[in-house]
């Protein structure tokens, strides 16, 4: 699939007019946020659907008890939207609430379901966090791999990892289970707030399904050149 984009705006005006900037032929992906979503709720959705042919990655993240999951899920459900976020933290059951309320939502609406991703740990996190303020004792990537096998087990279609994770992810999920990577950087670009980052051409050489680029585009002198670079280093590779 091509890039997904982060829009990662402070308004849905911005957000829209972001994505006008793009040929209207061409594949385009995009991913809501909390940002965008919270300041302008599922309007943005029908926005951008309304405003030419897309894929929206509804990155919210959910992690609450199942029951209240589920009826969040349900609501997204509803939305024509490609793919959507839980916590994998939030456990088994949880996961499996979301997956059954994304199904009932979509039927209720006469549109496909979305594919669930579970979030394993964030790029931002690093092996000192993990250790020091979740006291979790295990290696990060052992961490992230564990919480991959959960999530798969319990429905999940994938997960979002940092790339260099990806092997393995795949070697307890199989090469069918969507890999998900944020915390791309071109060569030579600021990492920002992201530790664990990977070049658009390293993530397609470690085996992941898709890139989420958000900042190197979003924040570009001129966004569609930057897109068209990362696209082609990640398609080519």
């Amino acid at each position: 699939m091509p890039p997904i984009i982060a829009l990662d705006f402070a308004t849905a005006d911005q957000a829209v007019a972001f994505v006008a900037q793009f040929p209207a032929a061409s594949p385009l992906f995009v991913k809501v946020g909390m940002e965008v979503y919270y300041a302008a709720g599922p309007a943005i959705i029908r926005q951008l659907q309304a405003q030419r042919p897309l894929q929206i990655f509804l990155d919210l993240k959910l992690h609450d008890i199942p029951n209240t999951v589920e009826k969040a899920a349900a609501q997204i459900g509803r939305l024509g939207v490609a793919i959507t976020t839980v916590h994998a933290a939030g456990g088994s059951r949880m996961i499996a609430a979301a997956k059954a309320g994304l199904r009932a939502g979509a039927e209720a609406a006469g549109v496909k379901p979305p594919r669930l991703l579970a979030i394993t740990h964030l790029t931002s996190s690093s092996q000192a966090m993990l250790t020091n303020e979740l006291s979790v004792a295990v290696p990060l990537p052992d961490a992230v791999q564990h919480l991959a096998a959960v999530a798969q087990a319990a429905g999940a279609d994938g997960v979002v990892a940092s790339a260099q994770e990806v092997p393995l992810i795949r070697a307890v999920t199989g090469p069918d289970f969507l890999i998900v990577t944020p915390g791309i950087r071109p060569a030579n670009a600021a990492k920002g707030d992201q530790v664990r980052v990977v070049t658009p051409g390293q993530a397609a050489a470690l085996g992941a399904s898709a890139i989420v680029v958000g900042r190197p585009i979003t924040q570009a002198a001129d966004p569609l050149a930057a897109y068209n670079q990362i696209n082609q280093e990640w398609s080519q590779a």
